[in-house]
């Protein structure tokens, strides 16, 4: 028993290196070797049609739709499109009459608001977003730069939160946007932002009904149908609120939900030939989930390791300690002390997180925004 609790935490211990920091490393490498890719200009620049799928207040929305129309590309190839969600309340008029307002298909859910939204949209580029972030003035210019890679089917742009400084969630970020971008430049990104991504509207087809991760569905169908997926650092999108650690819970099982929701309805995924960037979604999306149950495993094993070596005397010195830690993190005011908390906090909300997801996609529990 003890050997298989040994072998089980190695090949856990060895599990997490790869996946979070070896995947990393060896996407930024080959990134290097690879070097930034050439865009070509279009002869002509494309219409732009931004959709907001959205059952946010409407001064919430107008401010947004007028932070869009502020953009430095062609104010006369911009549209604006607002998809509101069929069961949010029907107050959603701009009253500026800048945006065209459509409703949500039924049943609901952000999935068929943005397949209406996109039904009512002209432009040669989709362009999507949500209610709360902002747009550098460039961005959508930045963005709609990738189309002139005829290979290129959607491109993401980067989101920002500065406001987060440096708490945890701002530094995951900053890294996730690194690996996207190494990402690209190798193939192609797993998955894009939904805050500030774009993609070819000859190359949309209708999401189905309940979906949680358009962002994540889009760019690896298309990459499934032989279409690359980029990713434009340029194209810069700003989220200012501050978010509790339970609305980071709640977005965090919604985001795992949805990646077991993903590998059900788009099967081709997990097809190393059928899909082009398999590993990547593998070390990148899917063996993240099993972060909680290697780190259950490690922990399993450090404590075998310890009852085979030490005395009962030993280990309740070592057990001594370990509580003095804890309860001075959990009592300490001072700044170390506060770090650590929030460290420890963030880590087990975000492995309580995964084991939540996981829950709800085994049981195929979808109802989620």
């Amino acid at each position: 028993m003890i050997g298989l609790v040994r072998v089980l935490g190695c090949l856990s211990a060895a599990a997490l290196v790869i996946v979070w920091l070896g995947y990393p490393l060896v996407m930024h490498v080959l990134a290097r070797f690879r070097g930034e890719r050439g865009r070509a200009v279009a002869a002509s620049p494309p219409s732009v049609s931004v959709i907001i799928a959205t059952r946010d207040p409407a001064d919430a929305v107008a401010a947004r739709v007028a932070d869009i129309l502020e953009t430095s590309y062609d104010s006369a190839l911009v549209e604006v499109v607002v998809a509101v969600d069929h069961t949010a309340a029907a107050d959603h008029v701009h009253p500026s009459g800048r945006a065209r307002i459509v409703e949500g298909d039924a049943p609901g859910g952000k999935a068929t608001a943005l397949n209406a939204g996109v039904r009512a949209a002209t432009g040669d580029i989709l362009v999507f977003t949500d209610t709360f972030q902002r747009f550098e003035p460039d961005a959508i210019g930045h963005l709609v730069s990738a189309f002139g890679d005829a290979q290129v089917g959607a491109a993401s742009g980067a989101l920002h939160l500065p406001s987060s400084g440096a708490r945890l969630i701002g530094i995951y970020w900053r890294l996730e946007r690194s690996l996207r971008r190494d990402e690209a430049r190798v193939s192609s990104v797993i998955g894009v932002t939904g805050a500030i991504y774009g993609m070819r509207r000859t190359l949309w087809q209708p999401l189905p009904a309940g979906l949680i991760l358009d962002d994540v569905y889009t760019p690896m169908r298309l990459a499934l149908d032989g279409h690359r997926v980029d990713f434009v650092e340029a194209a810069r999108a700003e989220d200012r609120r501050i978010t509790t650690a339970a609305q980071e819970y709640r977005r965090k099982v919604r985001t795992l939900t949805g990646n077991i929701q993903l590998c059900a309805w788009l099967p081709g995924v997990l097809n190393p030939i059928r899909n082009p960037v398999w590993l990547q979604f593998m070390l990148h999306k899917l063996l993240r989930l099993l972060t909680p149950y290697w780190l259950l495993l490690i922990g399993l094993w450090i404590l075998t390791e310890l009852a085979g070596q030490l005395s009962r005397a030993w280990l309740a010195v070592v057990a001594g300690i370990a509580a003095a830690i804890l309860l001075w993190l959990w009592r300490g005011s001072d700044g170390l002390a506060r770090r650590g908390r929030s460290f420890v906090s963030w880590m087990i909300g975000l492995q309580a997180a995964v084991l939540r997801g996981t829950y709800f996609g085994l049981r195929r529990r979808w109802e989620v925004w």
